[in-house]
């Protein structure tokens, strides 16, 4: 049996995961990364940073990114609550521009990998959620970016998110010049 299901989305190399879930008498173990398993399947990853956020229902994060050199790929999941994840293409290809939108749950346990040259972002569905994130390249606040959320085609569930200023003042997808080949 695989330590992972894994499906592939309409976005290249980004991978919906769902881990396998021990259970017993005590409660769930669950195993969020195995580098031998994410290498046999393509995923070249050796996280280098893991963060996490708490957040009221109806905040959005994001679209962020990190632009060359320090660009990076990501691991994604919740551990309490429920997101809305978003994943939008920013690579030099036929799919630049192209939205990934997907649920990721506590309770379901599932994960989005998440290549680089892609930025990310998601909406909080539920009060108290927790997401955390593993990044195989260190923050570089220099490199630090992001597009602005209304300007991808995308039903964000909400018209009014609780927003950063920052994310609130990201230039548009349209007006966006990617760095990504």
């Amino acid at each position: 049996m695989e330590m992972f299901e894994i499906s592939d989305t309409p976005i290249s190399g980004v991978r919906h995961l769902k881990p396998r879930i021990h259970q017993d008498s005590r409660g769930e173990f669950v195993k969020t990364f195995h580098a031998g398993f994410f290498l046999e399947h393509g995923m070249e990853f050796r996280p280098m940073e893991q963060f996490f956020s708490v957040s009221s229902k109806d905040v959005l994060r994001g679209l962020h990114f990190q632009r060359p050199p320090a660009e990076h790929a990501k691991l994604v999941f919740c551990t309490t609550g429920k997101i809305q994840d978003v994943v939008v293409d920013l690579r030099a290809s036929e799919n630049y521009g192209r939205v990934h939108s997907c649920e990721l749950t506590a309770k379901g346990r599932e994960m989005l990998f998440i290549p680089k040259g892609c930025a990310h972002g998601f909406l909080t569905l539920e009060q108290g959620t927790t997401v955390f994130y593993l990044t195989d390249a260190v923050y570089d606040p220099a490199n630090d970016d992001g597009i602005l959320w209304s300007s991808i085609n995308l039903d964000w569930r909400v018209s009014n998110p609780i927003l950063s200023n920052r994310d609130g003042a990201f230039q548009s997808l349209g007006e966006f010049s990617s760095p990504f080949a």
